[in-house]
């Protein structure tokens, strides 16, 4: 598996968690009727937070674990990274950053309409929070599929 699948699996292993995550909170919320600011904003604050440590922890041990275990096995000091990217990785993570975006201007779209039909601006805050989640999870299934050549 290439450099760039290994970050793709990874970043799609943790949103698609941050993404049930997300699901899982505001169906609670909304079940115990602590559906509130407070209580949102602070999971808002819990996603960005795993968004990012929780991305740079994991890619970094997804690559260093098994460098170690080579290092390991081989019984050299040095191990060679491939961390090379050609036209195929680029045009992949372009086409992955189109089916990202279109989904989350769709998202946003669907977020928008809460407006019109009268629910009240944390249910848009909400669902912008979930379409972007979702969006990441889309374009990175995308560009593992993309890499796979099943698309």
């Amino acid at each position: 598996m290439s450099f760039k699948q290994k970050n793709t699996l990874v970043m799609l292993v943790n949103f698609s968690l941050l993404l049930l995550y997300v699901s899982f909170r505001v169906w609670q919320m909304v079940q115990t009727d602590t559906f509130i600011n407070e209580n949102v904003f602070s999971m808002f604050g819990v996603v960005v937070v795993w968004a990012i440590i929780g991305t740079i922890v994991a890619v970094i041990l997804s690559h260093l674990v098994p460098l170690i275990i080579k290092a390991a096995k081989i019984g050299k000091d040095k191990v060679e990274i491939d961390d090379l990217e050609d036209e195929r990785d680029k045009l992949i993570d372009m086409r992955g950053t189109q089916v990202t975006y279109t989904a989350a201007s769709l998202g946003s779209l669907i977020a928008m309409l809460t407006f019109v039909f009268g629910q009240p601006p944390l249910v848009m805050f909400c669902l912008l929070l979930f379409f972007g989640v979702l969006a990441q999870v889309i374009g990175d299934a995308t560009r593992l599929m993309l890499y796979r050549g099943r698309l």
